[in-house]
């Protein structure tokens, strides 16, 4: 029995089940260990593993956990966006990384010694709660240690680079039959009951409040609160992280409010005079870069396990709440009393729902070409409770599913926004349909991002997986073809086929995969051909024709000031302007 046998078995008794991987020479004795315990998943690119394995884990489908095994080198380095992407979402990620012999590493300045040899651990450092090199066996206890601080506190990616005779290193069998560990559970800081009895007291004294759940909320923890919600009556809002936790359909739901969220939800959450911030770390995407101009009629109290994010500094906030959200949430809820002065403001802030669509006219139609919005809202109807919804993470696809899809609870919505990085989509379909085979993975993503990480269609063909996948095609990056239009007067540069950027025929690449493909248009949603598709239980890729001048509106514009700086809307303003008579209609006494 080697170390790498040993460490496999402790892994699997902390309840890892899958390993995402792509095979290298030092990480031999990992592999192999790892074959003999875990279900082992080859993928084409190392970052797709680490993504692979964040969305497995993040989605909460299965019973085990998803690690990433990958050789070093450039198996490191490959896979640091998957492990920074996996930091900023707080999100649980193990990586294990081979490493040359501890004899054959550099010294005395040396850049490198051993083949592939590269210092990972100083590579990883910046974005892993946890880096470590393990250069010969260590303890069942001290390993627990380090893969445990993956899931505890404010959770995020850890990663152990282990030498190559470490991993081949002999150990007596006799070690797995120490105590098996105890579960891995998040912690979470002791409440403070004078914090909670003023948050009580505040939300009593509120006649507009909106409670805004963010993802620190969990998704099983989020759903179990509905009722309380419902006997409170307290208007609720989730962030991008949070979509999943409520329906859309629901009374007391009014949408995502963010820098590039639903204009409704923006103008609702301005216009209240207390917003309860849960599990958000209300960054500059949910605030706005205008943060100054958050909640202007209102106070703002911050729920967050990481006391740094509650001391930045910005937005403007008047209570804050180091602990578990889902904690102080239960026992505000419990506390709290309906206010008899809540029942107008919910029914003033659903006339906002109802006199704001979803998709604006602004943004026209184009004859021969698809209308991204009223896709999404199609799509919506398609996608039953158990779908699992991957609407990428970055450019115009991605925003468009963030403010135009409806939720329906029971389906689990992932996506890493924090990052915002192309390609990720793919991937994150892959690992969230694995964890859960019988489910339908949904995944909707600009043809920029995609072309980025396509090669993984090899591993949807392999897996055989229940992946139905949208392309929007509209040759190029739709965000930085506004960008470049709206601010440098339509000096496109690498932003398009015409100004250098290459794309393959979709379908025909589908098909060297082995891949079904189709291209769809206005109406898919009945059109007989589709829905054969659409209802089986084998991927399919869709190609969806978006113009190349298809505009991306609600948005919150800036201005570049005499100084050269920008300076951005707040989150009431989006561009272009309501109406002036819907606006008074709507009588939100916002500037």
């Amino acid at each position: 029995m080697t170390h790498a046998d040993q460490m496999m078995g402790w892994l699997q008794q902390l309840g890892y089940s899958h390993c995402f991987f792509v095979s290298g020479g030092n990480s031999m004795h990992l592999l192999n260990a790892a074959r003999q315990r875990m279900t082992c998943i080859p993928v084409v690119h190392e970052v797709s593993a680490g993504i692979a394995a964040e969305y497995f884990n993040e989605s909460s489908l299965s019973e085990g956990r998803a690690f990433v095994l990958l050789t070093a080198g450039p198996g490191l380095t490959n896979v640091v966006t998957a492990l920074a992407g996996a930091y900023l979402e707080s999100r649980e990620l193990l990586v294990l990384g081979g490493q040359v012999k501890s004899s054959d590493l550099a010294t005395a300045g040396l850049r490198q010694r051993g083949i592939q040899e590269v210092d990972g651990v100083a590579v990883a450092q910046p974005v892993v709660k946890v880096a470590k090199r393990i250069d010969k066996p260590i303890s069942r206890s001290e390993f627990e240690t380090l893969v445990r601080g993956s899931s505890l506190d404010r959770k995020g990616p850890v990663f152990l680079e282990i030498c190559l005779d470490a991993q081949g290193a002999p150990v007596e069998a006799t070690s797995f039959d120490q105590s098996a560990p105890t579960e891995l559970n998040e912690a979470s800081a002791p409440l403070i009951s004078n914090e909670i009895d003023d948050l009580v007291a505040r939300l009593a004294a509120s006649s507009r409040p909106v409670l805004l759940l963010g993802g620190g909320v969990g998704r099983d923890a989020g759903r179990s609160l509905i009722k309380k919600i419902e006997k409170l009556g307290v208007p609720v809002m989730t962030t991008w992280n949070a979509t999943d936790r409520f329906d859309s359909g629901h009374k007391l739901y009014f949408g995502r409010p963010n820098t590039w969220g639903q204009r409704s939800s923006n103008l609702i959450l301005q216009s209240a005079d207390l917003v309860i911030a849960a599990g958000t770390r209300l960054g500059l995407q949910q605030t706005g870069f205008n943060w100054r101009e958050f909640v202007p009629r209102g106070e703002v109290v911050q729920i967050d396990v990481d006391r740094a994010e509650l001391d930045k500094g910005h937005p403007k906030v008047a209570l804050r709440i180091c602990g578990d959200a889902t904690q102080v949430l239960e026992q505000v809820l419990r506390r709290s009393k309906m206010s008899t002065s809540w029942s107008g403001w919910v029914t003033e802030a659903r006339k906002v729902r109802s006199c704001v669509p979803l998709s604006e006219d602004v943004n026209g139609k184009f004859a021969g070409f698809v209308n991204p919005y009223e896709f999404a809202l199609n799509l919506s109807g398609l996608c039953d409770d158990r779908a699992t919804v991957i609407p990428c993470s970055s450019g115009g696809a991605f925003t468009v599913m963030m403010q135009a899809f409806n939720q329906k609870i029971g389906q689990v919505v992932i996506t890493n926004k924090g990052l915002a990085s192309m390609g990720y989509g793919l991937a994150g379909a892959i690992g969230a349909s694995l964890a859960d085979r019988s489910r339908r993975t949904v995944l909707v993503e600009g043809d920029g991002g995609f072309a980025q990480n396509s090669q993984e269609l090899a591993t949807v063909a392999v897996q055989k997986l229940n992946l139905k996948i949208f392309i929007f095609a509209n040759n190029g990056y739709a965000s930085i073809r506004m960008t470049q239009k709206n601010y440098f007067g339509g000096a496109y540069l690498g932003c398009d086929v015409e100004s250098g950027l290459g794309f393959p025929d979709w379908q025909k690449l589908a098909a060297a995969y082995g891949l079904r493909a189709m291209t769809i248009n206005e109406g898919f949603e009945s059109d007989a051909n589709f829905l054969s598709s659409w209802n089986d239980n084998e991927a399919c890729l869709y190609v969806v024709p978006i113009h190349p001048e298809q505009t991306y509106f609600p948005k919150i514009s800036s201005q570049v000031t005499a100084s050269g700086s920008m300076e951005s809307a707040p989150l009431h303003k989006m561009s272009p302007p309501l109406p002036d008579e819907l606006l008074r209609e709507l009588d939100l006494d916002l500037d």
